[in-house]
C-alpha cells in the first residue's frame, strides 16, 4: 500500500509540473480580444481581460484533473500482460508455442543430451531410450505424423520402467492364472496402508473401511479406488501412459504384471474401462460401481 501512495506522489509531482508549463496564451488573447474596438474605459478593459484568465485558470485546472485521473486509474489497475501459454496444458512431450497470434501444442523440438545412465528409459517394447522426454518427443511425432517418427507404432509406446531394459521373463502357466489374485490382494492392502496413514481422501476412506468391515467388498473397493487413482485426466479410461505407475514399480517384482496389463486392453484400443479392469481382476461387474471421488453422483454408474 505504501509503495502505491509513493507512486501517486510521483503523479502529482509530474502533474504540478504540467501545471508549471502551462503559460498564458497572449496570441490567444489578442485573438479574441480586438483592443482597437475596446472603449478607453479602463473598468471595462480589466473586467474583459479577468474573464479571460479565469476561462484560462478553469480550463487549466480541467486539463490538470484529468492527467491526475489518468495517473490515479494507471497506478490502481495496472496493466497486466498474460502469456496464453501459462494458461495450457500441452501433456507429455509436448510444449506450447504461440503460432499467428494463437497458443498451439508442438512436440518438443530438442531434449536434454543425458549422459546419467539412471536416466535410460525401458519402453512397452523392450527398448532401451536415454530418457523419458526423447520417449514422449518421439510419441508425439509419430502421433502428429512428423518427419522425426522413426516407426508408426511409436505413437503408442510408453515407459515401462526406468533403466536400461532387461530379458523379460516369461509368464505363463500357474503363475499368469494365479496373477490376478495377487494382484488384488496387492491393491488392498496398498490402500490398508494408505487409509493407516491418512493419506486417502475422506471418500476413499470410508471405501477402504467399507472393504475392511464386508468381505463382499474387499477387492472391488480396492480395484476401483486404484482405477479412478489411475486415470489422471479423469476421462473414464486408463491410457498406456497413465498405467505407469502402477507398470514402474513392480515390473522388477512381478515378471507377470506387463503381460497382465496388456491383457487388461481387451479391445485393443490402447485405454482401459471400469469394465475391463474388473474383467483382468476377475471381479464380477456388478460390483464394480464408479465410485471416483472427483464426480460422487446420487446414483453410481457402470463404465464400459
Amino acid at each position: 500500500m505504501r509503495s502505491i501512495w509513493l507512486l501517486l506522489g510521483l503523479g502529482l509531482l509530474a502533474v504540478s509540473h504540467v501545471q508549471a508549463s502551462v503559460e498564458f496564451d497572449q496570441d490567444l488573447l489578442d485573438d479574441d480580444l480586438d483592443l482597437s474596438d475596446i472603449d478607453e474605459n479602463e473598468e471595462e478593459f480589466l473586467r474583459l481581460l479577468e474573464e479571460k484568465n479565469r476561462i484560462n485558470d478553469i480550463e487549466r485546472e480541467n486539463e490538470i484533473a484529468s492527467r491526475l485521473a489518468e495517473v490515479q486509474h494507471n497506478l490502481l489497475n495496472p496493466v497486466v500482460e498474460v502469456d496464453p501459454c501459462e494458461t495450457m496444458s500441452c501433456g507429455a512431450g509436448r510444449i506450447c508455442q504461440m503460432q499467428e497470434e494463437k497458443p498451439k501444442c508442438v512436440c518438443i523440438p530438442d531434449c536434454p543430451e543425458e549422459v546419467d545412465t539412471r536416466r535410460l528409459v525401458c519402453t512397452n517394447t523392450n527398448e532401451t531410450w536415454p530418457s523419458d522426454c526423447s520417449v514422449y518427443q518421439q510419441r508425439c511425432w509419430c502421433d502428429s505424423g512428423e518427419p522425426g517418427c522413426t516407426n508408426p507404432d511409436n505413437a503408442h509406446m510408453h515407459i515401462d520402467y526406468y533403466g536400461a531394459c532387461h530379458e523379460p521373463r516369461s509368464c505363463e502357466g500357474e503363475d499368469l492364472k494365479d496373477f490376478p489374485r495377487r494382484m488384488r490382494d496387492w491393491l488392498f492392502n496398498v490402500m490398508r496402508d494408505l487409509a493407516e496413514r491418512d493419506e486417502l481422501t475422506e471418500h476413499y476412506m470410508q471405501m477402504e473401511l467399507e472393504a475392511e468391515t464386508n468381505n463382499s467388498r474387499r477387492w472391488s473397493n480396492a480395484a476401483v479406488w486404484k482405477w479412478c487413482d489411475l486415470d489422471g485426466d479423469t476421462d473414464r479410461s486408463v491410457s498406456r501412459h497413465e498405467l505407469f505407475p502402477i507398470r514402474a514399480p513392480l515390473v522388477s517384482l512381478e515378471h507377470c504384471i506387463a503381460p497382465f496389463l496388456e491383457s487388461c486392453d481387451s479391445n485393443k484400443d490402447h485405454r482401459i474401462t471400469l469394465v475391463e479392469w474388473g474383467a483382468c481382476l476377475e471381479l464380477d461387474p456388478e460390483d464394480l460401481k464408479e465410485r471416483c471421488d472427483d464426480v460422487q453422483r446420487a446414483q453410481p454408474h457402470l463404465l464400459g
